[in-house]
């Protein structure tokens, strides 16, 4: 009978703790994968700005000289991230793909230009900077015309500024909801043993004496929750940079190390802190108060 008991109350102590560990991983994984959101806010911002082109249409007086000239002057901005290139022949094709048909044997010319696709650096992309690049270019006497899609840019760049502060107050929420599920997982834990505690207090052991092993063994979990945390943070950064490795997301060590300690302090810091005050809370209550 004793053994059958002792049994029990072990698979019950492994539960609990189970349920700790699993609760702590979770929440912790979860606050990783904001972190990760929010420290790369700006890159991602970033890279979808470098994705807007600036489209420079030559003259077909523009001279071959004058091209790579041109070409040698944008690679030399600070502003510049990419050139391309697209003869009026490429754009021909491209443009037949696109519609399905050859538009030259219906027009019996083709009407495109030669022309530079430009890219530009993420900071330069903003509407008034680029509007003066443009107009810079335009004095240039073989540019027909500098086409970009403005309207998209205006919505790009309002867009990035009103995701980077809900993404903010998000973060605030989230860490507040995590910190408050951790601390409940750790009070219906230590709820549990109650009676131990009072027990303990009753016969002489002191408040300090008896926190000591709970703040222990509730740090331990939290060392193991955030370690689960962390292997399933590593994983999903692992399967981010195989599908987007432009991201360059595992690149960033010393981001990836501040991110990583974090989460691991924070698990350890939330359990001791959640520990203490549960603990305590027992520790106050009289006696018939346990029974509610």
């Amino acid at each position: 009978m004793s053994k059958s008991f002792d049994r029990f109350q072990r698979r019950k102590l492994i539960t609990s703790y189970f349920s700790v560990t699993l609760s702590i991983a979770l929440v912790l994984f979860l606050l990783g994968i904001l972190g990760l959101l929010v420290l790369n806010t700006q890159k991602l911002a970033d890279h979808f700005k470098e994705q807007i082109t600036v489209t420079i249409f030559l003259k077909d007086s523009a001279k071959p000289v004058e091209i790579d000239q041109l070409e040698k002057r944008l690679a030399m901005a600070e502003y510049t991230k990419a050139t391309q290139f697209v003869s009026k022949e490429e754009a021909a094709e491209i443009h037949s793909e696109e519609i399905g048909e050859n538009f030259i044997d219906f027009l019996g010319y083709n009407p495109l230009k030669n022309s530079v696709d430009l890219q530009l650096n993420a900071d330069f992309v903003d509407t008034d900077r680029i509007q003066v690049i443009a107009e810079e270019l335009n004095t240039l006497s073989y540019v027909e015309e500098v086409s970009y899609d403005q309207p998209l840019i205006a919505l790009l760049t309002e867009n990035v500024k009103r995701i980077s502060f809900w993404i903010l107050i998000a973060s605030a929420v989230f860490t507040l909801i995590a910190v408050l599920l951790i601390n409940s997982s750790i009070r219906l834990s230590i709820y549990s043993k109650r009676f131990i505690i009072k027990t303990m207090q009753m016969v002489g052991a002191t408040k300090t004496f008896i926190r000591k092993p709970f703040i222990l063994t509730n740090m331990k979990l939290g060392m193991l929750g955030a370690l689960i945390a962390l292997i399933a943070l590593g994983v999903v950064l692992y399967y981010i940079d195989l599908n987007l490795p432009e991201l360059n997301l595992i690149q960033d060590i010393l981001m990836l190390a501040i991110l990583f300690a974090g989460v691991f302090f924070l698990g350890i810091l939330i359990s001791l802190i959640s520990t203490f005050f549960a603990t305590q809370r027992f520790l106050n209550l009289r006696t018939d108060d346990l029974y509610y």
